[in-house]
């Protein structure tokens, strides 16, 4: 890029002028925000720069020293906020100023509650924090320069934030990025030195870069109004890396505010945990657990992990090799002494270290969830299950060394209090286990109510015997993986054939009873049914209900099955087992019915019936409507 490339004027991307208009008449209750998301902003450039010079120190053009300067001129009442970064050249102004990824804009847009504040803090959680200079300025000037790039290289970036942007060459000296605000009328008390200097400390005192600011003047002598002429830049911000520091000598404050910024969350985290590891390792680890899950949890594309230092040194935002990805909602830094500065994503997955390292700080993730859930006092953990509980449903599947730390952090709704709040453990089942009782049983189904009211768990209620309720999408994977708990087996009560520990010998008797004399009327339903069904059997385990389905022993769950097919997935054919209750009166009138028409409507009605129960799919709910009416009708 030369100097001799005209000035052109572009017009913003549709998603970027409907943020443009957010911020200039939308947010404005909490005005300040703009300042920690254009110092962050900042400090990320920088942190760029870093990480290239390992491969090029040539791009750090003889000055190594790294710094942010913020300068006021209360006359033009303007703002400048100045890095020496990495810099831009003119196709990624135009790429990171003028347009935004869509699906990260549509969802910030979906995600605004009303509530202004709360929807200002969205602006860095969604990538857009640079648009939050308009929320103070009615017109932003930025002057950049990439490193490494001649001077004449530079591009100025100038907009008003409304259709449209001007970009045109200009020459800068040093590398880096200055964006000036010109303040809007109301919001002059960001041109002032000591409301600057309270928002830096508030939003930035933890960035690792000193934020620069012109010393103010003090008088030359006691009485004497004359003034010190020597400019002089001071830092304003601790500017130290806050994890390097002692856990004593960080405020909690500051390990909030530390963790706003890694996160670009509104909200305090939950709990964190700050670490030294020395010896045959040597690594420093600063770990939080959000309040609130992120817009983009379930995408599994998103940008996950930690942030990577290397002694100090930034090395990559989202460095997804030190944690599994059960744990991708953990934000916060982890810096190691013992891996290289160039170190690359594919030397992460290969390094041994890396292993022991994602090993110690999962064990640490789980430790920290262990002691929150143990808590008294508070419910963080109810919160956090919440926000994050079907997530760590994935976990005995993925890291089956941790699976027992994992099973007993997971929490569920159980028949003991019929509630959809998932607050019960496995260890408070099993401390309510029955005598004899030595399985852990449980029901899957697509919602909490169908769950709550399957016909499975008719004898349960009879016997009082409490049932897992399970209804999450992630459940029926989960218990695939997830065999014993504390020594018990968990069982299915909807599959295979139920035996429950405890039945007396007359029980078993008047089952086996019960079989044989149903024996002919399973015979007529199973020629009815053969096209529908792999068996079907007369069944104890109901006490209300005329029929249900069970699933075979070895048959995939009707949840997983739906999960894969809605995935495009090809399924094995599998029929349900029809278990009927003999002694409801819809049975009883079923083997009374002489004409074998009327049989066989009423036994696909049944069947129809124990499908829907189920949370399941009729193949053809138009015939189901024509057997219903022509029941009903016969009924006059």
């Amino acid at each position: 890029m030369t100097a001799d490339v005209k000035k052109e004027t572009l017009g913003f991307q549709t998603e970027a002028k409907q943020l443009l208009h957010l911020m200039i008449h939308s947010l404005y209750s909490n005005k300040e925000i703009f300042m920690r998301e254009l110092i962050s902003n900042a400090s990320d450039a920088i942190d760029k720069l870093r990480f290239a010079a390992l491969a090029d120190d040539a791009l750090l053009e003889g000055q190594g020293e790294y710094a942010i300067q913020i300068d006021l001129d209360k006359k033009a009442n303007t703002i400048t906020i100045s890095d020496n970064g990495i810099g831009m050249n003119r196709d990624e102004v135009i790429e990171n100023l003028g347009t935004i990824a869509k699906s990260g804009t549509a969802s910030f847009l979906e995600s605004l509650t009303g509530d202004e504040r709360k929807d200002s803090q969205l602006i860095g959680q969604f990538g857009v924090g640079f648009y939050s200079g308009f929320i103070v300025a009615d017109r932003v000037k930025v002057h950049t320069r990439k490193a490494g790039e001649e001077a004449d290289a530079g591009v100025l970036w100038e907009s008003c934030g409304e259709a449209e942007f001007s970009i045109e060459s200009s020459a800068r000296q040093t590398r880096g990025t200055s964006i000036t605000l010109f303040l809007k009328k109301g919001c002059e008390e960001f041109a002032d030195d000591f409301r600057v200097r309270s928002v830096i400390k508030k939003y930035s005192d933890h960035i690792s870069v000193p934020v620069m600011m012109l010393k103010p003047p003090a008088p030359s002598a006691e009485g004497d109004d004359t003034v010190d002429t020597d400019i002089e830049l001071e830092a304003v911000n601790e500017a130290s890396a806050l994890w390097m520091r002692g856990r004593t000598e960080v405020k909690s404050d500051e390990y909030k505010a530390f963790y706003k910024h890694v996160s670009h969350d509104y909200e305090d985290p939950l709990t964190w945990s700050h670490n030294k590891v020395e010896g045959k390792l040597e690594y420093t680890s600063l770990l939080y657990i959000p309040a609130k899950a992120p817009f983009d949890l379930w995408n599994r594309e998103m940008s996950r992990g930690l942030k990577l230092y290397v002694q100090r040194t930034f090395i990559m935002d989202d460095a997804e090799q030190f944690l599994p990805l059960y744990l991708r909602f953990i934000k916060g830094v982890v810096d190691s002494n013992d891996l290289s500065l160039n170190v690359s994503r594919e030397i992460l997955q290969q390094d041994p270290a890396v292993e022991s390292m994602r090993n110690a700080l999962t064990k640490r993730v789980l430790d920290m969830l262990g002691k929150m859930a143990k808590a008294k006092k508070g419910n963080d953990y109810a919160t956090f299950w919440k926000q994050f509980g079907t997530v760590l449903k994935e976990g005995p599947a993925e890291d089956t060394t941790n699976q027992v730390k994992i099973a007993k952090l997971l929490r569920f709704s159980t028949t003991h209090t019929d509630l959809e709040e998932q607050d019960q453990s496995l260890e408070d089942y099993v401390g309510r286990l029955q005598e004899k009782q030595e399985k852990i049983y449980y029901v899957v189904a697509e919602s909490f109510n169908t769950a709550k009211k399957s016909p499975h768990l008719e004898v349960f209620r009879k016997k009082g015997i409490e049932v897992l309720l399970l209804s999450d999408r992630v459940d029926d994977w989960l218990m695939n993986h997830l065999r014993e708990f504390d020594g018990k087996q968990f069982q299915d009560v909807a599959r295979g054939a139920l035996e429950l520990a405890g039945d007396s010998e007359e029980e078993k008797e008047a089952q086996e009873a019960l079989s044989k004399e149903s024996e002919a009327l399973v015979e007529r339903v199973s020629k009815v049914l053969e096209t529908k069904v792999s068996e079907v059997r007369a069944t104890a385990r109901l006490t209300d209900s005329a029929a249900c389905l069970v699933v075979g022993d070895f048959d995939m769950g009707s949840q997983m099955r739906r999960i894969m097919e809605a995935a495009g997935q090809e399924m094995p054919e599998s029929k349900p087992i029809l278990e009927i209750n003999p002694a409801h009166p819809l049975a009883e009138m079923l083997d009374q019915e002489p004409d074998e028409d009327r049989f066989e409507s009423l036994a696909n009605i049944i069947f129809d019936q124990a499908t829907l129960v189920e949370g399941g799919q009729l193949d053809d709910p138009a015939d189901y409507v024509s057997r219903m009416n022509q029941l009903l009708m016969s009924m006059r």
